[in-house]
């Protein structure tokens, strides 16, 4: 069974790659993770396609790994030491031992880092400004997620990178070559990781699929321009921070579409004097009803930025 793991993942990229999702049980603390081969040496670690709660043990975030000439590179780690010692122990497993090269944290949030104290003997990096968020974000964090998920989270503590990616730049990971390119708009630094071969685009926090978006660090204006130029990289894979793995363009569009909405429509009922509350009774067009968190995740959509959107009709700015 590895051996025809190892062979899908070091051909050709996979027409239609079977993803696994994950079975967690919060009774014995397991997240059940998978590796699913994506092919060419990619592999994804889905998350659930949800909000952060004790059942799915706060896991809701895409990680994965690049496997070639028995070395292993991995994209973010999840959100907490538990996750981060199954997701190696997966790791190990599926690629027979072979040696992790560096782990790379493509934004600031908690479930992107927090899995790091699994590779305590392993170069970790990110970019400097989300070097600069996490340290000063990740108390909050702790504090937070140990509120949400329990006893998951029972020995995290914040593992910070000490390796700083500059990007745009190139990545050479046993002679394959990658690009990067440091975008924001979900955050101040979403760093993407882009096969250009093979269309596989690692996109982080900047592309949602089937999920309504997280806004605690988002500028909306600068979101929707780093979705214009990930379109334009015609990615034939897109992993995303949450929700499936897409085929295609489609789930930047999806993405592109919700926030344009989204913005439009909280400059218009600021602009005819609604009040908060009468946004978010309102609701969301039909197309984004069937979205994971909703409707959490859009009130807090709106109560992020409808203070704005309302002084900004009022003569102030935004």
């Amino acid at each position: 069974m590895l051996a025809a793991l190892l062979t899908t993942a070091t051909g050709a990229i996979a027409a239609n790659p079977t993803i696994t999702p994950p079975t967690p049980n919060a009774k014995t603390l397991n997240y059940g993770l998978n590796a699913s081969p994506l092919g060419d040496g990619w592999y994804v670690i889905e998350g659930q396609n949800a909000d952060f709660s004790v059942d799915n043990g706060c896991n809701i975030i895409n990680t994965g790994f690049f496997v070639k000439d028995n070395k292993v590179w991995v994209i973010n780690t999840g959100t907490s030491r538990l996750y981060g010692e199954q997701q190696r122990a997966l790791i190990e497993k599926t690629t027979h031992q072979a040696k992790i090269q560096e782990v790379i944290n493509l934004n600031l949030h908690p479930d992107y880092f927090l899995g790091n104290q699994a590779y305590a003997d392993t170069p970790i990096a990110a970019t400097a400004v989300t070097q600069q968020g996490m340290h000063r974000e990740a108390s909050a964090y702790e504090t937070n997620l140990y509120k949400l998920c329990g006893d998951w989270m029972k020995g995290t503590e914040s593992r910070f990178p000490d390796q700083t990616v500059k990007a745009p730049g190139p990545l050479d990971w046993s002679g394959r070559q990658f690009e990067t390119m440091e975008l924001s708009g979900h955050t101040d630094s979403d760093l993407v990781i882009f096969d250009r071969e093979h269309g596989v685009l690692w996109s982080g926090g900047l592309v949602f699929h089937d999920r309504i978006i997280t806004v605690p660090h988002a500028h909306l204006k600068a979101w929707m321009e780093s979705l214009k130029t990930l379109k334009k990289l015609n990615p034939k894979i897109i992993i995303p921070s949450h929700g499936p793995v897409a085929f295609g363009t489609g789930a930047i569009d999806q993405t592109l579409d919700y926030i344009t909405w989204l913005d439009q429509h909280l400059k218009q009922s600021a602009d005819a004097g609604l009040d908060i509350n009468e946004v978010m009774d309102a609701g969301v067009p039909d197309r984004f009803k069937h979205f994971a968190a909703y409707p959490a995740e859009f009130y807090r959509n709106v109560t992020k930025f409808y203070p704005q959107y309302e002084q900004a009709a009022l003569g102030g700015f935004r």
